[in-house]
């Protein structure tokens, strides 16, 4: 059966909604073979759009997608491990893996398959690949090769792609990554990660090897009118009602912040009875649940502030968003010198509780400012 709200995790086509004109962008993009990077604050559903878009290729003979997740990877050589074991492993089976699909590339190594005792389900594989075994440019160009080979177009998408900026020599790698995939005419890239002001700082950054490496979409909410039907169908499959005003308020409390609709919906339906209808005095209760929550998380992020980086906050949850260098601002919040400021609004962002837009300075987690608002104003 399938859960009637799912967050915290990428959701199926039951629990997807909304996204009509970004899936259909980026579907136009896959099937023309052309670069996608994808930058949102954390938990906006950009994994569930990418995989998404895959699943709606599937009928399509002629596309192949392959998804990694490099969050865990630390070093160059990490990346070019998993990047290679998920283009072998997504376009091949075991038995074409020995037969020609990537027999030169695998002679130099000894691979390591794990394979389930179940027919449908798929195969690992573990390389080994060393700068000894193979350059980067080799790893690199697998995707390209392997689509020439099999006649195909591969479309590979990268998930936590902000890691590349943590690595040692970072800048070097990125322009290595970008000589190599901008001459591809077959494979292209999708790339995507959770960190939003590092992803900025590869993307956006005139003097980055990846400035307009491809078609950079900017993930928006999604409105209050996808939602509606999509809570409201919910609840009726469950044998519950919940009417519009109710579904509206739960949007709203949460600034229709994807992870959280799905969330505080969740927890007004399990406390509806099947048979019966939510009503608004289940709403703060909620609330509540949904803040106490995440709680301990909250109190961690907070934790190494200093005072005036908590004065900034405070001021951004009481809705001031711009004018924080008026004399008034700064003595009614205690923020300091106006040339702290600067420091005081890039940490924050960094530390990814704000983000800027517009020149306005915002919270980044909806449920995160309720409870902020909540212990410290």
């Amino acid at each position: 059966m399938e859960k009637n709200f799912v967050y915290g995790v990428a959701v199926g086509d039951y629990n997807f909604t909304g996204r009509k004109e970004e899936t259909k962008r980026l579907e136009l993009n896959f099937k023309n073979g052309l670069n996608s990077i994808l930058i949102s604050p954390r938990r906006w559903g950009k994994t569930s759009l990418v995989k998404h878009v895959c699943r709606q290729l599937k009928g399509y003979e002629d596309i192949i997608t392959v998804y990694l997740d490099i969050f865990g990877c630390k070093t160059e050589y990490e990346f070019y491990n998993q990047l290679a074991s998920a283009l072998l492993q997504q376009t091949a089976s075991k038995a074409q893996l020995w037969m020609d699909e990537a027999r030169d590339f695998l002679l130099r190594l000894t691979p390591k398959f794990s394979i389930s005792p179940d027919p449908a389900a798929e195969f690992s594989i573990s390389l080994g690949i060393t700068p000894e075994t193979h350059t980067p440019e080799q790893v690199l160009n697998m995707a390209e090769e392997i689509a020439i080979r099999k006649g195909k177009q591969i479309v590979v998408c990268i998930d936590e792609f902000q890691q590349v900026g943590e690595w040692g020599d970072s800048r070097s790698i990125q322009a290595r990554m970008r000589s190599v995939w901008q001459h591809h005419q077959h494979a292209c890239y999708c790339l995507f990660g959770s960190k939003q002001h590092m992803m900025g700082k590869i993307f956006l950054n005139r003097s980055m090897p990846f400035y307009q490496f491809g078609d950079l979409i900017w993930l928006q909410k999604i409105p209050v009118s996808d939602w509606l039907p999509y809570i409201t169908s919910h609840f009726e499959q469950g044998r519950r009602s919940i009417d519009t005003e109710l579904a509206t308020r739960i949007c709203q409390e949460v600034d229709c912040y994807p992870s959280y609709v799905q969330h505080l919906a969740s927890i007004v339906y399990n406390q509806t009875e099947e048979g019966c209808a939510a009503n608004e005095a289940m709403l703060q209760p909620a609330i509540d649940q949904l803040i106490g929550t995440n709680e301990m998380l909250y109190m961690q992020q907070v934790e190494p502030l200093s005072a005036y980086q908590m004065n900034l906050l405070r001021a951004i949850v009481s809705n001031i968003h711009t004018g924080f260098n008026e004399k008034q601002v700064r003595k009614s919040f205690d923020l300091g010198s106006p040339s702290n400021l600067v420091r005081l609004r890039d940490a924050l962002i960094n530390a990814e509780l704000i983000y800027s837009e517009m020149k306005q300075l915002h919270v980044t987690d909806p449920v995160f400012a309720l409870w902020f608002r909540r212990r410290f104003c």
